[in-house]
């Protein structure tokens, strides 16, 4: 059978249609497991945290003890025996004491030197205190006159006297200090104790003269006089006379 020109034949190949690929799943990772290692260390934190939290909680009862800091600051006393030095007998009678306070203002500079550089200056506050007493051991022999008849005594006692102040260290203390820039160096290099010890004598020296003008004298011949005036009337004396001599 003629075709027709004007008929255009079918096509006699077709390109292959290619298959339909199947669908790709995506990538897992594999699955990561921790090492032995991490869980022996989990597991060691876990047991740990559950035995604290026991620990706190017995505590809490009042069950267990209470546990004292491991870290805790300790002090250590390695001092050694005490040795006796020395033993005397009193004899004297303190009367009275006063208790003092002075403020030490000490400077120390160079002549023409600018102050900033070469410069001492201690503000200290010292507190101290002074004893009068009465020396016994002095009494010379005819001092004590008795006349057991008349119930009588007569005695004739020294005057008093002041001991040198002893200051309290726990009632002292330094308000201010100020040094220079070349006397700071020095000190980083010597030691300051002798300038402290001066410091703390002139502090004894000044409440030392200081009491000599307080009064204390007479109120320790007050208070001696009748001390022994309550100790002898209680023997049996019906008066009782204390002199003090003259300084």
């Amino acid at each position: 059978m003629a075709h027709s020109p004007d008929v255009e034949e079918p096509t006699t190949e077709y390109p292959a249609v290619p298959e339909e690929a199947e669908p790709v799943a995506p990538a897992v990772p594999p699955e990561h497991k921790p090492s032995f290692f991490a869980r022996l260390l989990i597991f060691v934190f876990v047991v740990f945290a559950l035995i604290v939290a026991s620990c706190f909680g017995l505590r809490a009862m009042n069950v267990l003890p209470s546990f004292d800091n491991p870290f805790s600051d300790q002090t250590v006393d390695r001092s050694q025996p005490v040795l006796l030095q020395s033993m005397r007998d009193l004899h004297r009678y303190v009367a009275a004491d006063g208790t003092f306070q002075v403020i030490v203002d000490l400077q120390q500079n160079k002549e023409n030197i600018p102050d900033f550089l070469v410069n001492r200056r201690i503000l200290f506050v010292g507190s101290g205190t002074v004893e009068t007493y009465v020396d016994f051991s002095a009494l010379s022999g005819d001092a004590l006159k008795v006349d057991n008849e008349k119930k009588t005594i007569e005695l004739t006692l020294p005057p008093p006297q002041q001991s040198q102040a002893a200051l309290d260290m726990s009632k002292s203390y330094v308000v201010e200090e100020n040094r220079g820039l070349l006397t700071s160096i020095g000190d980083a290099f010597r030691s300051d104790t002798d300038k402290q010890q001066r410091v703390y004598e002139m502090a004894q020296q000044k409440i030392t003269e200081a009491a000599k003008s307080s009064g204390l004298d007479q109120r320790a011949q007050q208070n001696t006089q009748q001390m022994l005036e309550s100790l002898f009337t209680r023997l049996g004396y019906s008066t009782v006379t204390v002199t003090f001599t003259n300084p």
